[in-house]
């Protein structure tokens, strides 16, 4: 029995690529689909994270000329891993199994008949790992293989150089809906997740048109709530720095006496002032990490909606 398969595709200002991703994703599911490995109910589900251009109604002209593409739209933008956490709610009940990419094309759609193989060998999980970087900037590429390496020395479980580009199964996306969280990390959750999973390595297309919508300043964002949504080792860390600075002051206490005793004491303003700003940095460092997991666990305790979806063409049915 064939099963029914959604490709989920979160969109933010995607009109100057989203007829292509149209028709390279027509082609493959009508490919499947003739192959029998997809049922011919599977779905591709744009997700509109509340654009401020045409994208979405492109979706909504794409949905009225083609039965095998269909979407919803959030009342706002809500930044990717919540766009991508909508589409994966949705589409879970109507498929049995669900892909998740981006629209600009960079993931290599064809990697998606090797992750069908895989689910129908047993994987639940299937992820789409970047086989290299080289298309990348140095800068680019240095920072995310830095980045992969940190969230690991953070003890975070996370697939090397993995980003959106999954299948999930049925029972997988069930197991995440019990996941509350405000603060999304969806790479680091579906690890977290288990369930028999495997890999397959494409090698990363460049963006076929429009801009990033991941500058740096978004990157680091994203970066920095992976590793506090997933680590306390930052916390940790500053308390150990705590109780060195400490041992530290011990010592130069018992310096000081000794010192004094001797009759030695000299008034040095550059020890002491270096003493002081080092420890005043340290205490400030200390406070803002400190205040940037209350930070969470205040927008946790809100219990807001993640999103709202203002508009779901799949009504239409």
């Amino acid at each position: 029995m064939t099963k029914v398969l959604y490709v989920v595709v979160p969109c933010y200002n995607e009109e100057e690529v989203l007829s292509e991703t149209t028709k390279r994703l027509n082609e493959k599911l009508k490919k499947l689909i003739k192959e029998k490995k997809i049922d011919v109910n599977s779905r591709v589900l744009y997700v509109n994270d509340g654009s401020k251009d045409n994208t979405w109604q492109l979706i909504c002209d794409i949905h009225k000329n083609n039965e095998l593409f269909t979407g919803i739209s959030l009342s706002r933008n809500r930044g990717h891993q919540n766009a991508l956490l909508a589409g994966l709610m949705v589409a879970k009940e109507y498929a049995d199994v669900v892909i998740s990419m981006d629209a600009d094309l960079q993931d290599d759609i064809e990697a998606i008949d090797q992750m069908i193989d895989k689910y129908l060998d047993g994987n639940e999980i299937v992820y789409g790992v970047r086989s290299n970087r080289k298309k990348d900037t140095w800068f680019k590429r240095t920072t995310a293989e830095l980045f992969y390496k940190f969230m690991r020395f953070m003890g975070v479980d996370i697939v090397f150089n993995h980003a959106d580009y999954r299948l999930a199964s049925k029972k997988v996306l069930d197991e995440l809906e019990q996941y509350h969280e405000v603060n999304l990390f969806l790479r680091a959750i579906f690890p977290l997740i288990g369930f028999k999973s495997d890999i397959v390595y494409y090698e990363r297309n460049e963006r076929f048109a429009g801009s990033s919508k991941y500058p740096l300043r978004k990157m680091l964002n994203f970066a920095w709530d992976g590793i506090t949504s997933f680590s306390i080792k930052p916390i940790r860390l500053v308390l150990n720095i705590g109780i060195l600075m400490f041992l530290i002051s011990i010592v130069v206490l018992l310096y000081c006496i000794i010192i004094k005793l001797m009759g030695n004491a000299v008034a040095g303003w550059t020890f002491i002032a270096c003493s002081v700003w080092l420890v005043a940095g340290i205490q400030m460092l200390a406070i803002g990490l400190v205040g940037e997991y209350i930070g969470k666990i205040y927008n946790e305790t809100k219990n807001r909606p993640r999103y709202i979806i203002s508009d779901n063409l799949l009504d239409d049915k």
